[in-house]
């Protein structure tokens, strides 16, 4: 795992509890579903930077 790839994952989990929480808070429905395309991308572009796929 290199460092970029750590950073990316590590960031798209602190978003999805974000996003547990702001549901839990009963938050606007386009703020929760921003915050949720923010951490799919990060949690995939993570998952795709590692090295495990060479």
């Amino acid at each position: 795992m290199t460092g970029l790839s750590t950073l990316l994952i590590v960031v798209g989990l602190f978003l999805v509890g974000g996003i547990i929480s702001f549901v839990k808070q009963k938050m606007p429905t386009s703020l929760i579903v921003l915050l949720s395309i923010g951490a799919a991308l990060c949690l995939v572009a993570g998952v795709m930077r590692l090295e495990v796929w060479n």
